[in-house]
């Protein structure tokens, strides 16, 4: 037997693996992860007992969907090449899914997951709707039956407000920038709101909404952005990083506008508030005024000078009234006086057998005079002086 050279032997071995193993699928363990600057991605796939290393390519690893990590247990799918240079071999992977779940899955776990810790779920970032939208962006297909029923919609609810609709491609290859570079455009037309979505489908055909670049574009915007994608049932990524998630195209519509009836409604029944209350306070101020009105005609100068004249008349009465009473009492005193006057009016005394006693020029009974007194005995026509030579009680 002639020796062969170790080149020769190498390549024997890679014409012989690479045409024997052109598609194996291979299951383990995931370690020694690395991302190339080149795209590439390399990496050893291993159970309890042996290793082998992988390495796929740049244009395979960009549809991956999620990224490789150290620990997972991945299902591989490529074929067998060997490096002849440092006669080694490794698997160039074609396709790669995470076992026991799908790539989409675990892509959307991924994300979520990075996105939560950088901030982009924060509550406190949310930006409230404005209550009667003036302006509402739609980036939406033009042609899916979403942008009809949001039109219809808008339509019942508040014919109000203007729509734009800005047409984007919502699936497949490349969509995820579109709507990415869409959301931007709308932002920057100052509208009030943005909704962005899509009716329902795959999570293949919803999958342009579970990616970076929108969830990006969405956290920087400044104009309050509604996600509507799929049905109810379905929760993407935009749902969590907008300001507000609707179950359907239709259902954000009725979320962002008011409704027309309802205000309508409200606004009859605030008339009528409005009416209620008007009257009531009316009815104060009516009260109110009349208070004032009696205080003023209170204290107006008619009302005193009224009440002036009021008091000079009762003082005028009671002047009256003290002067006739005094008046009274003096006339009263007047005929006392003019009666005594009367009756000791000598003209009146000079009655026959009577006369004034007087001694010593005063008035005295006759009682008093004693035997051998000198007394005078007066009418008003005679006066006699006269002495007591005798004096006889009667009783």
């Amino acid at each position: 037997m002639q020796p062969i050279t170790v080149t020769t032997l190498n390549n024997q071995i890679k014409s012989l693996l690479e045409t024997h193993y052109i598609n194996v699928l291979v299951e383990g363990e995931v370690s020694r992860v690395t991302y190339h600057g080149s795209g590439h991605l390399y990496f050893t796939l291993k159970d309890q007992n042996a290793a082998i290393s992988c390495v796929m390519f740049k244009g395979n690893n960009q549809k991956l969907k999620f990224r490789v990590e150290e620990g997972m247990q991945v299902i591989i799918s490529g074929g067998i090449s060997v490096y002849t240079p440092r006669g080694s071999y490794q698997i160039n992977c074609h396709t790669l899914e995470p076992a026991g779940s799908g790539a989409l899955a675990l892509a959307y776990e991924q994300l979520k997951k990075k996105l939560e810790q950088k901030g982009y779920f924060d509550p406190s970032l949310k930006k409230a709707l404005p209550k009667f939208p003036r302006h509402i962006v739609l980036v939406t297909s033009k042609t899916g039956a979403a942008i009809q029923d949001m039109y219809r919609v808008a339509k019942k609810r508040w014919p109000l407000s203007k729509l734009t609709l800005i047409d984007t491609t919502v699936q497949g290859e490349n969509s995820a920038n579109m709507i990415a570079s869409h959301i931007k455009k709308a932002d920057a037309l100052g509208a009030d709101i943005i909704i962005v979505g899509r009716g329902g489908g795959s999570l293949e055909d919803l999958w342009a909404f579970n990616e970076e670049s929108v969830a990006t574009a969405i956290h920087e915007a400044n104009t309050p952005i509604i996600s509507a994608v799929g049905h109810e049932i379905d929760f993407l990524i935009s749902d969590f990083v907008a300001d507000l998630r609707a179950p359907t195209p239709s259902a954000a519509m009725e979320l962002a506008l008011p409704d027309q009836t309802e205000m309508r409604i409200f606004l009859d029944s605030l008339m009528d508030n409005y009416n209620t209350a008007l009257q009531t306070i009316l009815h104060k101020k009516e009260t109110h005024l009349k208070h004032v009105f009696q205080l003023f005609e209170q204290n107006s100068f008619a009302a005193k000078h009224n009440l002036y004249q009021e008091e000079i008349k009762n003082l005028t009465q009671q002047f009256k009234n003290f002067f006739t009473l005094s008046l009274q009492k003096k006339q009263n005193s007047l005929n006392t006086l003019q009666a005594a006057f009367e009756n000791n009016n000598p003209a009146k005394r000079d009655r026959k057998g009577i006369a004034q006693i007087s001694k010593e020029g005063k008035k005295i009974d006759l009682q008093t005079l004693q035997i051998g007194d000198l007394f005078f005995a007066q009418t008003s026509k005679v006066n006699i002086t006269a002495q007591v030579t005798q004096k006889e009680n009667l009783l």
